[in-house]
């Protein structure tokens, strides 16, 4: 072969080689992200090509799809569907033509399109006898009528909120509500006359009330005096005190240490060593606050991680981490231990708070999906309890039972009191604002009791009533019932 031939092989070669190169880039290192890019709409036709597969709740489906109608210029053949979409977007998330998905039908999307690769053997059969290809469902640990309740309440006070049950027991979640809420169905289509107007209002910008922020798992909150119970539990663990009646070393007016300032108590309640119990039964700032103080930042550190905070929990939908600082001086430790400086928690978190010590100490992985079902409604997969930390012993947790069920039975939660129950709760009215210039958050967490001695619930409720007059404000007062009409749905349910 001559000189000039032998060129023209060898740079023909090269771009075959070139193109070898590129073609299994494409198809081996690329393959994913190209499938997975939202620009690719030949993937969004695909999804959106047969109906996708239910989030289910008491064993019915609170989603659907819907044919879209032939004569649409939408190349896309079913679009999504809601039941009570308001009520349970704070679960379901949304799946929509022109704006993605977001938690449950998002993190859920190959089984309820029927992409899974747990689904390839059915899909291959399926494929071979000609029948359509069908998506999964996704089984939800969620009790509708606990849902309902806390949804409710919080719209009825019309504010913003929001409310998070959980069973202590196993960890399953039992109702997640946000207000106010949005309603996924109205832009699970890409219609720019419908869809598109319906999600430009639900945006913060344009909607200051935030529709669309899940509170339950995303918005965190200072706990106020709901975070007592976390306190309450140090000074247990590490034999500040020993029971629920012992005096407490807690002089009034207690002066911030390091400091001229004092740390005031509510109105005129007698706070001078009094009992842990009555501490929590008449919210004693001064009592809490020096307990913190005294235990000192590192072992209050150490006791909120155990119950959860500073770390984000996965159920499987993202919740934001609590926060409990970790650099502090003395006096901003003694406020943090009575859930102002810096602490803040989400409603998960503080249901988790409630939780851990209903369970006797014993704290349980959140989670809101029991199984996944493939289409013939064979488990694919079936979420089984698990243990997330101890942050109180057996004994000390009962102690604080005791504490907690003082407060509902003749202190500030006798609002979430409850017939053939015995319910125990922290009520918390937390500041707000620069010097405290907002209206406070109303809180409460709590926990039902039933006669055989298991704890079917705990709740979180937080309440923002921008409409209520300042003094009116308080946890009894607002998030109290709430949480017991949710209490109530789930033992009405168990029974």
């Amino acid at each position: 072969m001559n000189k000039p031939l032998r060129r023209i092989a060898i740079f023909c070669g090269l771009l075959i080689l070139a193109l070898l190169i590129r073609d299994n880039w494409l198809q081996y290192v690329k393959a994913d992200s190209l499938r997975t890019d939202t620009k690719n709409r030949r993937v969004l036709i695909a999804r959106y090509s047969t109906p996708r597969g239910d989030i289910v709740v008491d064993g019915e489906p609170i989603t659907g799809s819907k044919k879209t109608p032939s004569k649409s210029l939408n190349d896309f053949a079913y679009k999504r569907t809601y039941k009570d979409g308001a009520m349970w977007s704070p679960v379901t998330g949304y799946a929509s033509q022109a704006f993605g998905a977001t938690q449950l039908e998002s993190i859920e999307d190959g089984i309820l399109t029927g992409d899974d690769d747990r689904l390839f053997f059915r899909n291959t059969l399926d494929m071979l006898t000609g029948k359509e290809k069908q998506g999964g469902n996704v089984v939800t640990t969620l009790n509708g009528a606990a849902q309902k309740a806390a949804y409710d309440g919080l719209k009825k006070i019309g504010g913003k909120g929001a409310a998070v049950a959980l069973d202590p027991e196993t960890g399953a979640i039992l109702a997640l509500a946000s207000y106010p809420s949005y309603d996924p169905s109205t832009f699970a289509g890409n219609s720019l006359s419908t869809d598109s107007k319906a999600w430009t209002k639900l945006l913060k910008k344009n909607n200051p009330s935030d529709p669309m922020l899940n509170r339950a798992l995303r918005e965190t909150y200072p706990p106020g005096s709901t975070f007592k119970v976390v306190t309450a539990a140090a000074a247990l663990e590490n034999g500040l005190y020993t029971s629920a009646d012992q005096a407490t070393d807690s002089p009034v007016p207690y002066t911030l240490p390091d400091t001229r300032q004092p740390l005031k108590n509510e109105g005129s309640i007698a706070c001078k060593n009094v009992s842990m119990r009555e501490a929590l039964r008449v919210s004693c700032n001064s009592v809490f606050g020096k307990i913190g103080a005294d235990l000192g930042k590192d072992k209050m550190l150490e006791e909120a991680k155990k119950f959860g905070f500073n770390a984000q929990q996965f159920v499987p939908v993202r919740s934001n981490a609590s926060n409990f600082p970790e650099k502090m001086d003395r006096p901003q430790t003694a406020l943090s231990s009575i859930g102002q400086f810096e602490t803040a928690a989400t409603p998960l978190q503080m249901a988790m708070v409630a939780s851990a010590v209903a369970n006797n100490g014993t704290l349980m992985k959140p989670y809101m999906v029991d199984k996944l079902q493939a289409p013939s409604l064979d488990v694919i997969s079936q979420t089984k309890p698990e243990e997330l930390s101890r942050p109180l012993s057996e004994k000390n947790a009962q102690i604080l039972q005791s504490m907690m069920e003082t407060v509902v039975q003749s202190g500030t939660g006798k609002n979430a009191q409850i017939s053939g129950a015995t319910v125990g709760g922290k009520t918390g009215t937390a500041q707000h604002g620069v010097n405290n210039s907002e209206k406070p958050y109303a809180w409460f967490i709590s926990y039902a009791k039933l006669s055989d001695g298991s704890s079917p619930v705990a709740v979180a409720v937080v309440v923002e009533d921008e409409h209520a007059n300042r003094d009116d404000i308080s946890g009894g007062g607002l998030a109290a019932p709430i949480a017991k009409n949710v209490m109530e749905a789930v033992i009405k349910n168990k029974k």
